[in-house]
């Protein structure tokens, strides 16, 4: 007798270790979507900002070629070329400097892509683990309503004796 009540107080131990950890895992589902929604926010305002520095350095080449037509031009007249000199080259440095942006925004998706697809992991894991959790919760129910019935029916079978 004193075996079963320790049986079923250990089987409801269990089953209530496994309803904590399963809380606990369902708090970090969550937290992990969110996080993963605030990646996504970011890919998407990186993507835009990606997209505005293109069309700044397209903007700027057009604008740089548009500078060396004129300094070819103008190559006769020694100030206007000096001056057109430098706004080449102010020219290029921009068109370098957003060069060096758009390669760090793509990096930064990139990076973003990568941690995407681990937090992605990650919730495939934990909902791999989820599931096993839920399964033997649901054996450990099995098993407690099993033993509740023999205890039931040994009770019975005293009470008939």
């Amino acid at each position: 007798m004193d075996a079963i009540k320790k049986r079923m107080n250990a089987l409801r131990l269990e089953a209530d270790e496994s309803a904590a950890k399963n809380e606990e895992l369902s708090a970090k589902i969550k937290s992990l979507e969110q996080e993963n929604l605030a990646k996504e926010q970011e890919i998407t305002s990186l993507s835009h900002k990606n997209q505005v520095l293109e069309a700044e350095l397209e903007k700027l080449e057009s604008g740089l070629k548009d500078a060396k037509a004129l300094a070819d031009e103008s190559s006769q007249h020694g100030t206007q070329n000096e001056s057109l000199q430098r706004r080449l080259q102010l020219l290029e440095e921009e068109a370098e400097e957003a060069d060096k942006n758009m390669r760090e925004t793509n990096e930064k998706l990139r990076q973003t892509d990568v941690k995407a697809g681990h937090y992605e992991r990650k919730v495939q894991a934990l909902e791999t683990s989820r599931d096993q959790w839920e399964q033997k919760y649901e054996e450990m129910a099995k098993k407690y309503a099993d033993t509740k019935k023999e205890l039931d029916d040994f009770v019975a079978e005293i009470g008939n004796i």
